[in-house]
């Protein structure tokens, strides 16, 4: 069958919509996932942040006790001395009670700022002591009797969207203010008498959520991927259904349009065949007699045998007209496919001998039975063969398989003739359309719906040069 023109579409460019959608929605998804698995990580960081800052007040709580109990009350209620830093036995007792209190726990840096002289009165770190004090968000809370954290970072996150590099520094800078029990240390309620900043080491465990980010975020990107992979399979799936769907639409609206197209020139040859018939019968029929006459001469023997030779010729192309023209129900009966094709091939050993033309019939020596008409079966493979024979030139070869297939017979000719052209092959079955000088065009169209009458199929492989192969498919139970 032709295939049709607006079919011809370059592959990959049908069903965009339905890519698109794939791709579309893998974007769409991906794109939800991040602000989820983000989401999901700045809540561990808050709960990892909320649980150093309760850990730095209770610390900072217990260094405000323990100073004031064994440094301020021994130097200012026992001693009877002003606290002066700068005094190296103060200095040394402060930073004995210091260092004894964060013992133990993850505490990299105390500093205690003087809020009378705004310096840096005592540090771990004695570099630090004496400098001036930075008046952050922190330590002005602070003054007001709150106490605030906040995270120092060594390394930017990307491009503002929070998300942190594994590598970098991260600590915690807590301000708290210094108070002792009223009205013992002030006789003012609410006095604050310094300010410790206490600075915590949370690398480790900062750099194990940054982790958990990248994995969440990585986990999320493979579960989007799978699901794409998935989206895509079914979009495949769908479109190559639709293709499908589609060609067999195409398929069927050309056989629709073609049987239009068949039945109107059926109509029109079955009455112009008629009309020719009777006419062409007489000719023949009155060039024999004139020809059997006893003073007919040779010359006139000779015109009648040609006149007879050539209407006989015409009568056979209005016969094959006639059985193109008219419907040809088949009529179902129990028959042997192998043994129609052995008639063929009995019918045509004398032409087969004549050329040297080989036949290889692989007929299994098992019968083939299908319910079919013999007669219209027998018609229709013996077309075949003919064009296999004209096809094929002398001491060609011919092979014929005969096949069951799951519930249908399989019949291949083949030969190694001189093939068909990818141009023509794609009219071989139209009426009247032949390559021969002689011949109505009328064979394979006649072959096709003799097959598709049994509710089978025919199909033509051939390559100009390496010879023609006919696959035939018909069911063992055809349908009238």
């Amino acid at each position: 069958m032709r295939p049709p023109a607006h079919d011809n579409q370059p592959k990959g460019k049908k069903f965009r919509l339905v890519k698109f959608f794939a791709w579309a929605s893998f974007i769409v998804i991906l794109i939800f996932s991040f602000p989820f698995s983000m989401v999901i990580s700045q809540k561990a960081k808050e709960i990892l942040l909320k649980s150093y800052e309760n850990y730095a007040f209770l610390l900072g709580e217990n260094l405000n006790h323990q100073v004031f109990q064994y440094f301020v009350i021994p130097v200012v209620y026992e001693r009877r001395e002003p606290i002066k830093l700068r005094d190296e036995k103060q200095r040394r007792l402060l930073d004995r009670v210091v260092r004894n209190t964060i013992h133990g726990f993850n505490v990299d840096l105390v500093n205690i700022h003087s809020i009378d002289e705004d310096v840096i009165a005592y540090s771990t770190d004695p570099k630090l002591i004496g400098l001036r004090v930075k008046e952050s968000l922190g330590y002005k809370k602070a003054l007001k009797g709150e106490v605030y954290s906040g995270l120092i970072s060594s390394k930017d996150d990307l491009w503002g969207l929070d998300i942190d590099f594994v590598g970098g520094k991260q600590k915690l800078r807590t301000y708290i203010p210094f108070r002792g029990p009223y009205p013992l240390f002030s006789p003012v309620e609410g006095y604050i008498g310094g300010v410790f900043e206490l600075i915590q080491d949370l690398t480790p465990q900062y750099e194990s959520i940054v982790k958990f980010q990248y994995l969440i975020f990585g986990l999320s990107i493979l579960i989007m991927g799978l699901i794409f992979l998935a989206l895509l399979l079914i979009v495949h799936k769908a479109e190559k259904d639709i293709e499908q769907r589609t060609r067999e639409r195409l398929e069927l609206e050309e056989q629709l349009n073609q049987a239009e197209r068949l039945a109107s020139l059926g109509h029109m040859v079955a009455g112009v065949s008629h009309e020719i018939k009777n006419p062409l019968g007489i000719i023949q029929s009155t060039a024999e007699l004139l020809g059997g006459l006893p003073e007919a001469s040779e010359t006139q023997k000779r015109l009648s045998n040609v006149i007879t030779e050539e209407s006989g010729r015409l009568n056979r192309i209005v016969t094959e007209f006639l059985d193109f023209a008219r419907p040809q129900t088949p009529n179902l009966q129990e028959c042997r496919l192998e043994g129609v094709i052995s008639r063929n091939l009995s019918f045509l050993r004398p032409e087969l001998e004549k050329r040297g033309i080989r036949v290889e019939a692989n007929l299994d020596g098992r019968p083939y039975p299908l319910k079919g008409d013999e007669e219209l079966l027998y018609r229709a493979f013996l077309n075949i063969l003919l064009n296999a024979i004209q096809s094929v030139h002398d001491g060609g070869l011919i092979a014929i398989d005969l096949a069951e297939e799951k519930g249908t017979l399989r019949v291949e000719i083949r030969d190694n003739g001189k093939g068909i052209s990818a141009e023509n092959l794609s009219k071989i079955f139209d009426p009247f359309f032949t390559t021969k000088d002689k011949g109505s065009g009328l064979g394979l169209s006649i072959v096709r719906k003799i097959i598709e009458g049994h509710r089978g199929s025919v199909h033509i492989e051939s390559k100009e040069g390496e010879g023609t192969c006919v696959r035939i498919h018909l069911p063992r139970h055809a349908r009238g």
